[in-house]
């Protein structure tokens, strides 16, 4: 099979058939376009809340190396973490708080019961792993709090890990001891 000489004329059919290929998708896209605008009023008013067929929402929380999956669901306020009582696995009172602050901040308190699940890091990383859990659950289960804890920044996920240490030193920053003499 030889392959036609491109010309001029050859040029402009295969850029009048681009062309009207072009024409022929926006054609059609003011049917779908009929769609959209009923999409867009939901988009822009609060979004639904997502919730499962047993009245939990789902989120999963991050800090440092600690990864929490946090369920809530309407109750008396009771706080389980891994099986265990909240008083129990975090037995530092500063760590509880730092639990509560979202509900502190959205006027929650003692509404809502939350049952997670936390691993990787230490008891520090994994309260704030609730946390952060706990408030991105609030926001799907209660849109309207998106803003008052977006603003007190609990559904930002703290992104400090620790440094990676570097050759030629002792840790990440440290250096070996030096000697003059």
């Amino acid at each position: 099979m030889a392959e036609e000489p491109v010309t001029l004329e050859n040029l402009k059919d295969a850029m009048e058939d681009a062309q009207a290929a072009a024409d022929a998708p926006a054609e059609a896209a003011p049917e779908a376009s009929d769609e959209t605008p009923a999409e867009a009023p939901a988009d822009a008013g609060p979004a639904e809340p997502q919730i499962d067929e047993h009245g939990r929402s789902y989120a999963t929380g991050k800090r440092k190396d600690a990864v929490a999956r946090v369920w809530i669901k309407p109750g008396a306020g009771t706080i389980t973490v891994n099986g265990r009582d909240v008083e129990r696995y975090f037995a530092r009172p500063v760590l509880r708080m730092l639990l509560n602050q979202p509900f502190d901040v959205a006027d929650r308190n003692g509404q809502y019961d939350v049952m997670c699940t936390v691993k990787g890091g230490g008891l520090s990383g994994q309260a704030g792993a609730v946390r952060h859990g706990i408030s991105k659950a609030l926001t799907l289960y209660e849109p309207s709090l998106r803003p008052v804890l977006k603003k007190e920044g609990f559904l930002t996920r703290d992104s400090r890990v620790v440094e990676r240490k570097k050759y030629g030193r002792r840790k990440a920053r440290r250096s070996f001891q030096f000697s003059k003499r």
